[in-house]
């Protein structure tokens, strides 16, 4: 039985300090339409620019995982990434009026309870999940830390942690199936050693930190005027003669809560494949590093599994887009408009239909006793296709028009004739970055591969 993709019933809000700025954020959680996955929309920057939760966009990953497009950026974003996909919910517009998520009390359980309070509701497109076709490994040679990813029927975790601790000591945890996230995995805190803390702010981080969100872990005693330094940053009280084990006799809500956090890390961090996996994880000593370079290398396999897929199109199904949504978006009109449904629709990718009747104009000369439609032609559709790609992920998209810039390697395979149905299949290979995209293209008439090529488009605002 076919899973379908789900949204949440209502808008959530949250507000809370980020861990690394120290800003006050509000955060809005959306409903969001079928195929359009989890997306960060900046409300406080002119235009209110937005940012997909996908591997593509990750730029840095000290202390946490930063999505950056051009000059917009979301930092700390695995926690409510991590909820969102424990709880199944594909499709959610994420509106926060800062740069940084709200760390809350450090780890993912306000945003789990409130998930369960709202609720999800089943959409009508399926789940589309992805499966690695073979196994992955990576090992950072500096952290020691080493992932594994095996295909599989089912996503699981087998995570194990090792810092050479007297204070920790060996953990490990696993997540399956049956793991309940919201009492498994939500609660575990962020934690840090204390001898890492005055680095941490020495290299402008942590300024949102205190002990109400995080685990602090004395390994070693420190000196006194380190001790009185951090105290003072955060506006502690002063302290003296701090013992080894967990600053102010911490108490732990897991006997192994550092290792169950890393699993809400990793969880937050591979959703940025942009799939629901079907794999088995085996991390040792994870990170946002290794997590991330993972999940780059999963997603340009699903996005490669996806360019290779050949589109079915089904007469009696229901169109995406039809022909009044296509006019909504694109300033053509016949006989110039060379695409009259969207059968499939998500983030990264498109699958338009062209129905190429007897009576279309250029039939008349091209040629009268052999009709034949211009090569040129089927490659207009095929960028028509890709401009309402590009445009979908745009707020108020009747305010742009896309311009193709440039066109590389087209390759014809075989004449498109009266009587043929051409399907169009449009993939995003280079995300929209300073009003550029790249596109790959393919046109099929049934299975047959009837043209290619790279398409480069620019997005300019209507005067």
């Amino acid at each position: 039985m076919q899973v379908k993709q789900k949204t949440i019933n209502q808008t959530i809000a949250f507000s809370g300090r980020g861990l690394h700025t120290g800003l006050k954020v509000n955060m809005e959680l959306h409903p969001a339409p079928e195929n359009h996955g989890v997306r960060f929309q900046r409300t406080d920057l002119a235009g209110e620019p937005v940012i997909c939760a996908t591997a593509d966009f990750v730029t840095a990953t000290q202390r946490g995982t930063t999505l950056q497009c051009g000059n917009v950026v979301i930092s700390t974003i695995e926690h409510i990434l991590s909820a969102l996909y424990g709880h199944g919910a594909d499709n959610v517009l994420i509106k926060i009026d800062g740069p940084e998520v709200p760390i809350l009390d450090g780890s993912a359980r306000q945003y789990s309870d409130e998930l369960l309070k709202c609720g999800l509701r089943e959409q009508g497109a399926d789940r589309k999940y992805y499966t690695p076709k073979k196994s992955v490994y990576y090992k950072d040679e500096e952290s020691g830390a080493e992932i594994t990813v095996l295909p599989d029927n089912e996503f699981s975790i087998d995570l194990s942690i090792d810092f050479n601790s007297k204070v920790i000591g060996s953990q490990n945890t696993l997540y399956g199936p049956r793991t309940d996230y919201n009492l498994d995995v939500a609660s575990s805190r962020t934690f840090v050693f204390l001898h890492e803390i005055l680095p941490l702010l020495k290299s402008n981080l942590i300024k949102g930190g205190d002990l109400q969100n995080a685990i602090v872990i004395v390994e070693y005693p420190i000196n006194q005027e380190d001790i009185n330094k951090i105290t003072e940053e955060f506006g502690l009280p002063k302290v003296e003669n701090i013992g080894t084990g967990y600053l102010n006799h911490l108490q732990l809500r897991y006997p192994n809560e550092c290792a169950r956090h890393k699993m809400l890390d990793v969880i937050g961090d591979f959703s940025l494949v942009g799939f629901p996996m079907k794999a088995k994880i085996i991390a040792n000593k994870p990170g946002h590093k290794i997590n991330t370079i993972l999940a780059k290398i999963l997603r340009n396999e699903a996005m490669e599994n996806i360019k290779n897929e050949i589109p079915v199109f089904d007469q009696n199904k229901e169109p995406i887009i039809d022909i009044n949504g296509i006019k909504k978006l694109l300033p053509h009109r016949p006989p110039f408009l060379m695409v009259d449904r969207i059968i499939e629709l998500t983030s990264d990718k498109i699958v338009g239909i062209k129905n190429i009747g007897i009576n279309e104009g250029y039939f008349i000369g091209h040629f009268p006793d052999e009709p034949v439609m211009p090569g040129v032609l089927i490659i207009e559709a095929m960028a028509q296709v890709g401009g309402i790609l590009v445009l979908n992920g745009l707020d108020e998209p009747e305010r742009y028009s896309t311009y193709f810039a440039k066109i590389d390697g087209v390759k014809f395979r075989r004449k498109v004739v009266p009587g043929d149905v051409l399907v169009i299949k449009m993939v995003i290979i280079t995300p929209l970055r300073r009003s550029i995209v790249c596109m790959r293209g393919e046109a099929y008439v049934g299975d047959k591969l009837a043209c290619e090529g790279d398409l480069i488009a620019q997005v300019v605002k209507n005067k």
